[in-house]
């Protein structure tokens, strides 16, 4: 299976995000290494407040396969919290202990300044892997939005 396989796989899971005028809507899988899907989730699937990679990483734990995994998420791995009640997905990302993280598009301004996960997360070690010619896809069930 190939990066752009698992990553439609997640912009499928966006589509399945309750639209909201306050939130992206992102889907992310879990990948072990070899090859299978661990987990996966979407953006507000347990509650409204929940982002995607949460909720796929919230259903594995301290699961010992994540050393070697890859996340995908349709959306850039949030550096910040709107609210300071959750730790942002970066960190639960550098937590986990994955490897390594695809995304298809960068976070925009729209919500939370100065996202910078990508940064964060090549600087703690983690390999970021963007795949910009999905993006258009991964962004489509968001244009209600501001993307700028």
């Amino acid at each position: 299976m190939t990066h752009r396989f698992w990553m439609r796989h997640a912009i499928e899971l966006a589509r399945l995000c309750p639209r909201s005028p306050t939130a992206f809507s992102v889907g992310a899988v879990v990948v072990g290494a070899d090859g299978v899907e661990l987990a996966h989730g979407f953006s507000r699937e347990s509650d409204e407040k929940v982002h995607a990679e949460e909720s796929a990483l919230n259903k594995l734990g301290d699961d010992p396969r994540l050393a070697q995994a890859t996340i995908y998420s349709t959306l850039e791995p949030c550096s910040r919290r709107a609210t300071a009640t959750r730790p942002p997905c970066t960190d639960r990302i550098l937590s986990a202990g994955l490897a390594r993280v695809v995304i298809a598009w960068r976070e925009p301004a729209t919500f939370v300044e100065n996202c910078v996960g990508v940064e964060k997360l090549r600087e703690h070690g983690v390999e970021v892997i963007e795949l910009p010619d999905l993006a258009a896809e991964a962004m489509s069930m968001n244009r209600h939005l501001d993307l700028s």
